[in-house]
């Protein structure tokens, strides 16, 4: 199973960007898709999910700026992130938890996509 993220760039205090990320591989089906970001010199932290009940959940910092959607025929989660600040320069990414298919049996996986660098620029 591969995460691939996608949309990342230079942008300009104000601007937008939109982020993809879509699971491939042997995948019976995915539970969750979310986005994180990892600062430079920080931890890597929670920038938006869903809540089990399908709400949409941000992290203080974002509210109000980001949104997140999922289509799950695709299995793809989305990021649009609006009034970018140069605080969001970060690497952002995708991680999903998905049931796979395996030789032996199904399994139960958490994975993180490779990350897509964002750039805010004053």
């Amino acid at each position: 199973v591969q995460l691939q993220a996608y949309g990342g760039g230079l942008v300009q205090t104000g601007g937008s960007l939109r982020l993809s990320c879509t699971a491939s591989g042997s995948i019976i089906s995915v539970d969750y898709m979310d986005w994180y970001r990892q600062l430079p010199g920080n931890q890597r932290e929670l920038v938006a999910t869903f809540t089990t009940a399908g709400n949409e959940k941000y992290a203080d910092s974002v509210k109000g700026r980001f949104t997140i959607s999922r289509d799950k025929a695709m299995n793809s989660v989305y990021l649009q992130m609006n009034s970018l600040k140069s605080e969001d320069t970060a690497v952002y990414y995708c991680h999903a938890g998905i049931s796979v298919h395996s030789d032996r049996r199904p399994y139960y996986g958490v994975f993180w996509g490779q990350g897509t660098l964002v750039t805010v620029s004053s």
